[in-house]
């Protein structure tokens, strides 16, 4: 079993690049930093970090526990915290935490008066299920779920996938785009794990199999920008372009046939109790759609 203790001087090291700064920061001495990081390394039978003249740096199962060290020390200060009055933490993958969550927690702190305060954590769809399955997060927002044993799912709305396109590209004028047609432009791939690829796979088979990505943007943001420049075309879901279409710097057209959307989700354990905030605040994403949420 890992100390604790141990696990906080090897974040301090790499925090600080110094044997000597990290003492000073954890107010212990240097001699007891050393013992931390030599007695963490014996217990996991490898070096951590590397010394030189130039300061302390992590080897590469240094930065390979670096997330699980940094998820430790998060969970146990949450577990110190329970008796105290804490923020409800929510996970949110990218696209949902930028576009969409914002109107729902703003109404729920309304609502509550702002007396339990709530905690955002945004990141890639993988990240935020890990977090939640290592209690770093109370619930979470998805674009999937594994089904993973042990917790509760709720589908919570409804996103149309659209394919969007530069005002001037040839298919702004389309009243909806041919499948087939995606394989002869440049597709621009925003960011990896929403599962939005295997969606469309599953609706549209083997045109979407000859679709190759020509780029890997990362994020929705990245793709709107290449779009926007005329780099290529890409489908993303129609909530995060509603301000590019509605300024006119994109278009989002249809696809052809019968509309895509991809179901969201929300997540929490099943060991939540049915009085507690986080689940509160779960059921309160589930009860309250949009034009709700914003009034």
């Amino acid at each position: 079993m890992l100390n604790l203790e141990h696990v906080a001087s090897f974040l301090a090291v790499l925090r600080t690049q110094s044997f000597r700064a990290a003492a000073h920061e954890r107010a212990l001495s240097q001699a007891t930093v050393s013992q931390h990081i030599q007695k963490l390394e014996a217990a996991l039978n490898t070096c951590l970090i590397e010394r030189s003249h130039s300061g302390c740096s992590p080897t590469p199962t240094g930065i390979a526990l670096l997330p699980y060290a940094e998820s430790l020390m998060h969970v146990n200060a949450r577990a110190l915290n329970l008796s105290c009055h804490r923020a409800i933490s929510i996970g949110a993958s990218s696209n949902i935490g930028i576009y969409l969550l914002q109107p729902y927690v703003k109404s729920f702190l309304a609502k509550t008066d702002g007396q339990y305060p709530v905690e955002i954590v945004i990141h890639q769809n993988p990240a935020i299920a890990d977090k939640l399955e290592c209690g770093e997060i109370d619930v979470a927002t998805m674009e999937w779920w594994d089904d993973r044993p042990g917790y509760i799912t709720r589908p919570w709305r409804q996103e149309k996938l659209v394919v969007i396109v530069a005002p001037d590209h040839p298919w702004a004028k389309l009243p909806e785009v041919p499948r087939a047609m995606l394989r002869d432009v440049p597709f621009l791939g925003g960011e990896p794990g929403t599962g939005t690829g295997r969606l469309l796979v599953h609706h549209m088979g083997e045109a979407m199999r000859g679709v190759q990505v020509s780029m890997q943007l990362g994020s929705t943001e990245a793709v709107k920008r290449w779009v926007q420049a005329g780099l290529g075309v890409s489908i993303v879901l129609s909530s995060t372009v509603v301000e590019e279409c509605r300024a006119g710097t994109l278009l989002a057209v249809p696809l052809e046939g019968a509309p895509i959307s991809k179901t969201l989700y929300v997540i929490w354990r099943a060991t939540l109790s049915h009085d507690s905030l986080p689940l509160r605040l779960a059921k309160w994403l589930l009860d309250h759609n949009t034009a709700a949420a914003n009034t």
